[in-house]
């Protein structure tokens, strides 16, 4: 169901149970130039809600060590921004519900001191000095400063279907729901990171945009995207293609499912999209995600009644972080998430017609967002 535009899902969901237990975010990555030597750079920038009806005057932070005493839990607005390559670097900014502008049941429209976003725009300004990050890890942080205004062209829709239905919406089905209104998104403006300019441009950018919430993470947790994408067969730049790999082991009801990835590739105005949950394209899937000393690898198999999917992804580990987020239940079990910007890769798109097997296309793929981790144990 690729391509098929749903701003709903994009509205502010926290509200019933999620008020008080979860959280909503909107996730953008993009490459942007050095306005001096045009060297491309890798950016992040996420808009991540909590626990609204907790709200106090200050944001409550999960691990702060007053928390082991009064067990409250985090509640706030936290801004993330950052970069990937060898200087990687997230950067959080925390804000008080009373400072948020942030309606339900109307297309994105958030609002916070010196920060926005909507569907089509967003501005803010991170800094977090190296004494403030050193002397408040409950900050999650890394020191630097960011600050952007960009435009947002949504182009391409990942629409996993009727799993985040506003039906299972309302049940709470998924303990982690997805949407990715733009997995192929053209950004434009500016950014200015510790200081240097850069450049983003709609057609260089390889920019991506999508959503998650509900009440707790996935382990493991799986992402791939790419629109930087090359047919190895002809040699032409595939400017009408993305695809979008994400999941995990997902709980539906509180039950955990076996490992399952959600999956599209837009191919040059086609969708051959692989989904467990549209049970009648009889969906089978295998991933394994490992490391090596120096790199983290991805290899995804997954097949339908009419197509194959083969992708096969690196990232060197020297250009990525350990992204930081604790659950709304104050509990941080992902200390080792993986998450990079420069992956590269290899994907086979085969189609099965007549009891035969056809390759598409090879594809070089490049600025692949990923991610992969796996919970640990607390504070590990």
């Amino acid at each position: 169901m690729a391509n098929i535009s749903d701003k709903q899902r994009n509205h502010f969901m926290l509200r019933g149970p999620l008020s008080k237990r979860g959280y909503d975010w909107w996730w953008h990555s993009f490459t942007a130039e050095d306005e001096e030597t045009g060297e491309e750079k890798p950016f992040f920038i996420e808009y991540f809600t909590c626990n609204p009806d907790l709200a106090e005057d200050e944001p409550i932070l999960g691990q702060h060590p007053g928390r082991k005493k009064d067990g409250k839990k985090p509640s706030y607005l936290m801004v993330k921004a950052g970069w990937w390559g060898e200087d990687a670097t997230q950067l959080h900014r925390f804000y008080p519900w009373k400072d948020v502008t942030l309606p339900y049941d109307t297309n994105l429209n958030l609002s916070a001191p010196e920060c926005s976003l909507t569907e089509t725009h967003m501005t803010g300004t991170v800094t977090v000095s190296k004494e403030e990050a050193a002397a408040h890890p409950e900050y999650m942080s890394d020191s630097g400063s960011m600050i952007w205004d960009l435009n947002i062209d949504k182009k391409v829709a990942f629409n996993v279907g009727y799993g985040a239905s506003k039906f299972f919406q309302r049940l709470n089905a998924f303990e982690m729901f997805w949407h990715a209104e733009g997995m192929k998104t053209e950004y434009s403006g500016m950014i200015i990171c510790n200081g240097r300019r850069y450049i983003v441009k709609p057609k260089t950018c390889y920019g991506y945009a999508d959503k998650n919430w509900g009440g707790d993470f996935t382990s493991p947790w799986v992402w791939l995207s790419s629109n930087n994408l090359t047919s190895l067969l002809t040699g032409k730049k595939l400017e009408n293609s993305v695809f979008d790999i994400g999941g995990g082991r997902p709980k539906v009801l509180g039950v955990a499912l076996n490992r399952k990835l959600l999956s599209d590739f837009w191919y040059e105005g086609k969708s051959y999209e692989f989904n467990f949950s549209k049970f009648w394209t009889f969906c089978r899937t295998k991933f394994e995600c490992s490391e090596t000393d120096t790199e983290v690898l991805w290899h995804v198999r997954q097949e339908t009644t009419s197509a194959i999917m083969d992708t096969k992804i690196s990232c060197q580990k020297k250009d990525m972080l350990f992204v930081n987020y604790e659950a709304p239940n104050g509990q941080k079990l992902h200390n080792r998430l993986f998450n990079g910007g420069n992956g590269v890769g290899i994907i086979e798109l085969y189609r099965k017609k007549g009891g035969k097997t056809e390759l598409i296309d090879r594809v070089e793929a490049k600025n692949i967002g990923c991610e992969f981790g796996e919970y640990g144990e607390l504070g590990e």
